[in-house]
């Protein structure tokens, strides 16, 4: 079996996460296909997640792509989470992951008051009044002049495959979508083409090409699926996998067999490689086994309880700091590092500090270290998405 180091491993996953310099690229659809889906539950990840891994990126590029194109679209799919896929692997992962969103959005309807026979006659109103156009929750609502929870109906009507999430109402900062007939949005998509197992294969194995080398903990991680399933699917893939040992790290990973060159070729960064991701960015999403990212004793500070990751900054690969940014009273950028850099290195983060506060203002905007920070366990919930408020 083959050994390779961690620094190799990284720079890999690196590159194929398009967070090098000389593999950054401006095609937006292609970076959604190799980072396996740009995590979207909060309503600006995917922006700042693309923000990080092109050359020359403007909001409107994602959205003429999402709602103008139609290239990319936004299911919930992995552990019940929203990422916006390209049109390719929007019928794998719906039907991988169909069971399990769509049985959690049941409970969920049920929980708020919203017997079947209330969601089965909600729902057909509901085709009927958005066919041709979309429309959003409160809209929705106010026709229907309905007392049920329209958000839970609509919630899982998308994990049907009935409707579609489209353009947020107060731009890209907003969660609160226009929803259109899923089959009049994506006409040309089959949400039925594939068998589930059939599914399931196929998206293990676009994890493997966007994560690999991985353990099985991380495939199960990641999908959602059980250990014992995660198994049977790693050893039906066959030659198409290879295992291989990371220096330092203990236990076997798996990888496709056709990343073992590229990944022995990679060629070493000059100088350092920083970056500055948003919190859920995938990347950091993509993992149970976050050693290889990140050192134990920091835990805290960027995962919270149930394991969200927060805003970082990576140093080849690796998380040495977390970063916030903070509207009001002025623009600031907050920086807060787990330990001394260099001064090269830490001129870096603060230029990427001030292009991506920038961006998120749209104006100059105050770059500030913070010396301290309370850990994301110690706080509320939801505290991932502002780490340094308080500091």
């Amino acid at each position: 079996m083959m050994k390779v180091s961690l620094d190799e491993v990284n720079l890999f996953c690196l590159q194929k996460h398009h967070l090098t310099d000389d593999a950054k690229i401006d095609d937006i659809v292609q970076i959604a296909h190799d980072t396996g889906g740009l995590h979207a539950t909060g309503s600006t990840t995917p922006y700042l997640s693309l923000f990080a891994r092109t050359r020359d990126f403007a909001r409107d590029d994602l959205d003429r792509e999402l709602y103008v194109k139609k290239t990319l679209g936004k299911i919930r799919c992995v552990r019940a989470t929203v990422y916006v896929l390209t049109k390719e692997m929007i019928p794998i992962a719906f039907s991988a992951t169909r069971r399990i969103g769509e049985l959690a959005s049941e409970r969920y309807a049920e929980f708020v008051g919203v017997s079947k026979a209330q969601y089965q006659e909600t729902s057909q109103k509901i085709l009927e009044i958005i066919k041709g156009k979309g429309m959003a929750t409160k809209e929705i609502k106010a026709t229907l002049k309905t007392g049920l929870n329209v958000s839970a109906i609509v919630n899982l009507m998308c994990d049907q495959g009935l409707l579609i999430r489209g353009r947020a109402e107060a731009g890209w900062r907003s969660n609160t979508h226009t929803y259109y007939p899923f089959h009049e949005y994506f006409p040309d998509i089959d949400l039925n083409g594939l068998e589930e197992a059939e599914a399931k294969r196929l998206l293990v194995r676009c994890y493997l090409a966007s994560f690999g080398p991985v353990t099985e903990n991380d495939v199960a991680w990641w999908t959602g699926f059980l250990k014992g399933e995660v198994r049977q699917m790693l050893e039906g893939l066959g030659d198409e996998i290879t295992q291989v040992e990371i220096s330092g790290m203990a236990g076997r990973y798996v990888m496709l067999s056709s990343d073992l060159g590229p990944m022995q070729y990679t060629k070493p960064q000059r100088g350092h490689v920083v970056n500055l991701l948003p919190a859920l960015d995938p990347y950091l999403m993509g993992y149970k086994e976050r050693s290889r990212y990140l050192d134990p004793e920091h835990g805290d500070k960027v995962f919270d309880r149930s394991g969200n990751a927060t805003s970082t900054i990576l140093l080849d690969g690796r998380i040495v700091g977390i970063w916030d940014f903070v509207e009001k009273p002025r623009p600031l950028v907050k920086l807060y590092l787990f330990r001394a850099v260099a001064r090269g290195v830490r001129d870096e983060i603060y230029a990427k500090a001030q292009a991506l506060g920038v961006f998120m203002a749209d104006r100059e905007v105050e770059v500030k270290e913070c010396d301290a920070m309370v850990p994301l366990p110690r706080r509320t919930a939801g505290a991932f998405m502002s780490p340094l408020r308080d500091s």
